[in-house]
C-alpha cells in the first residue's frame, strides 16, 4: 500500500501527518499503530514523536488523532495542533479553522509571525482542570499545587493538572536532562499514583515573561518540545507568582520557543493560547504491507529546505535568550 505522508515539527517536536479526510485511506486502529510504531520509532524508517491523522469531522471543520511513538494515543498535542491547524488552513484556504480533538473541539487560527519567515498558528489549549480526580492522581488535595509526590521524589514539590492529558510540574533553579528523564520513567510507572501515566516537566524561570521547560512526555521520553506541557507550565507559572496571567509568555525549550497566554475567568476557569511554529520539513510517500510492516520503505521525498533554514535561525535566537 503507498502512503504520502508530511513530516512536519512544532518547536522541534516532530510528526508524520496522514491525510484522512478525503477518505483515500481506510485504516483501522490496529493499522494505525502499526503504521506508528513502524514510521515513528527513532530505530525505524522516518523517526518521529507521533503521528497525526487528519480525518473528516461531522462537528468541526476537520478532526484530529494523535499516536504516540509506543502506540498509544493522547487526548491533546498542542505542538502537533499547530502542524494540523497549518496543514487544514491551507487545505481550505482560510485562516481559521474547528478541529476536533479527543475533548473539544478547538479553534485554531494563522496568526502574526513570532519569528521572521516562520508561519504561526495559535491554538486553543483546553478543557484546563486542576482536580486530581481529572487527571488521574492519587491526592488527599483538592488542587494538588506546588506540592510533594512522596512516591516520586524526597525534595521536589509538583503541581497536576489535567489540559486535557495529564500533566505534572516542578519549578527547579536549574533543568538538568537526566534528572527529567529519570522522574518522568519513574512517575509513568507509578501506576498506584497516577494509572494513567502523566506528562511530567521542569520549568526554570529566565525573566519577566519569560520561562524554559523541557519536558519528559508520557508515551514517547524526553521531547525537545511539548505543546500540551508549555501551556501547562505557563499556567503553573502564574499560579505561583511567576508570571501575570493576561500577559504573554515566552516559553523556551530544547527545540525553540513558543508565547502563551494565560486567563483565569470570574468562574475560575482557565484559558490558555498557544503560539508558534509549524514548520514543513519533507513530504513523501512510503510503501508498506501491513502483514509485514518491517519492510516498509520510501519511495520518494521532497524537503522544504528553506523552512528548515529559517527555523534554525528562531532555535539559535532561543538559545541564545535561554
Amino acid at each position: 500500500m503507498k502512503i504520502d505522508i508530511l513530516k512536519c515539527h512544532g518547536s522541534g517536536n516532530d510528526f508524520i501527518i496522514i491525510d484522512e479526510m478525503d477518505e483515500k485511506y481506510s485504516f483501522t486502529d490496529e493499522e494505525r499503530v502499526k503504521l506508528t510504531k513502524q514510521l515513528a520509532a527513532r530505530n525505524k524508517l522516518i523517526g518521529s514523536d507521533g503521528t497525526l491523522f487528519i480525518q473528516h469531522s461531522e462537528q468541526a471543520d476537520a478532526r484530529m488523532r494523535m499516536f504516540n511513538t509506543d502506540g498509544s494515543e493522547a487526548e491533546m498535542c498542542g505542538n502537533g495542533l499547530r502542524c494540523v491547524a497549518r496543514y487544514v488552513t491551507e487545505k481550505m484556504g482560510r485562516d481559521t479553522v474547528i478541529i476536533e480533538t479527543m475533548k473539544a473541539d478547538l479553534e485554531v487560527a494563522r496568526v502574526e509571525e513570532i519569528f521572521e519567515n516562520i508561519p504561526t498558528y495559535e491554538v486553543a489549549i483546553e478543557p484546563v482542570s486542576l482536580s486530581p480526580d481529572i487527571i488521574p492522581l492519587k491526592s488527599d488535595e483538592p488542587e494538588h499545587i506546588d506540592k510533594p509526590i512522596k512516591e516520586l521524589h524526597p525534595s521536589l514539590t509538583f503541581t497536576a493538572l489535567s489540559v486535557p492529558n495529564p500533566h505534572i510540574v516542578t519549578v527547579v533553579d536549574e533543568v538538568n536532562e537526566t534528572d527529567v528523564r529519570q522522574i518522568g520513567e519513574k512517575a509513568n510507572m507509578l501506576k498506584e499514583v497516577l494509572p494513567n501515566g502523566v506528562n511530567v516537566s521542569f520549568l526554570k524561570k529566565v525573566a519577566d515573561g519569560r520561562v524554559f521547560v523541557q519536558t519528559f512526555e508520557r508515551g514517547v521520553g524526553l521531547t525537545n518540545a511539548c505543546g500540551t506541557a508549555m501551556s501547562a507550565s505557563s499556567l503553573v507559572s502564574c499560579l505561583l507568582g511567576l508570571n501575570q496571567f493576561d500577559e504573554k509568555i515566552t516559553v523556551l525549550n530544547p527545540g525553540g520557543m513558543v508565547q502563551c497566554l494565560v486567563h483565569k475567568d470570574g468562574q475560575g476557569d482557565y484559558f490558555i493560547r498557544l503560539r508558534g511554529n509549524a514548520t514543513y520539513e519533507f513530504n513523501a510517500s512510503v510503501k508498506i504491507d501491513f502483514s509485514n510492516p518491517e519492510n516498509a520503505e520510501i519511495l520518494e521525498k521532497t524537503a522544504y529546505e528553506e523552512e528548515i533554514l529559517n527555523y534554525a535561525k528562531l532555535a539559535e535566537a532561543a538559545e541564545n535568550m535561554a
